[in-house]
């Protein structure tokens, strides 16, 4: 059964370091919700580069791409002055999702295994 975490400020670092191990290669799709502009698709399906929180920005980073010929240009997401982030872990191997939200709207990322094309 997955579990949902809203992780303590003072953890966001150290939580999102964990999310990178566990979910590096997996395939993240990004997902803007947005209450003045809608719902938008930032990315689908590329593989994650790493998922990180600059304090001193007090920005959360989400790249993805960059890591091989066919994806050869990163892409990074921010989301400036996040107020939670909620962690959806499942099994291992399984798929999970992470919500960092910030003023009116929230950032979803999915996480799909690499070999569930």
């Amino acid at each position: 059964m997955p579990e949902t975490d809203t992780v303590d400020r003072a953890d966001w670092a150290a939580a999102l370091e964990q999310v990178t191990a566990r979910h590096a290669g997996d395939l993240v799709t990004i997902e803007l919700l947005d209450e003045t502009y809608g719902d938008l698709s930032e990315a689908e399906r590329i593989p994650l580069s790493s998922v990180t929180y600059d304090p001193r920005d007090d920005v959360v980073i989400v790249a993805v791409g960059g890591n091989s010929p066919r994806y050869p240009v990163m892409l990074r997401h921010f989301v400036a002055h996040p107020t939670d982030i909620d962690i959806d872990e499942t099994e291992a191997g399984g798929a999970g999702a992470m919500r960092v939200t910030a003023d009116s709207d929230s950032t979803i990322v999915s996480f799909h295994p690499a070999d569930a094309l």
